[in-house]
């Protein structure tokens, strides 16, 4: 769905947060491409469960019960 929503500098921090001394391009692109798709496979079934439940607005109850099927 999207390709340039997080930043790769964003990716770098969080593999350098976790314990990495160094971060390749690639390793960068790699994480985003990963992230940004179970980001939209979380939004999507977030979604659903708002529909379901009546509501337009996505709430954070739907995020977090999207994020643990």
């Amino acid at each position: 769905m999207s390709s340039k929503i997080l930043p790769l500098a964003a990716m770098e921090k969080i593999l350098k947060q976790c314990g990495a001394d160094r971060v390749s391009d690639k390793a960068k692109v790699a994480l985003k491409t990963v992230v940004e798709e179970i980001a939209d496979r979380i939004a999507v079934k977030a979604i659903q469960l708002a529909v379901h439940a009546g509501r337009k607005t996505v709430k954070a109850r739907d995020i977090k019960l999207a994020a643990k099927g």
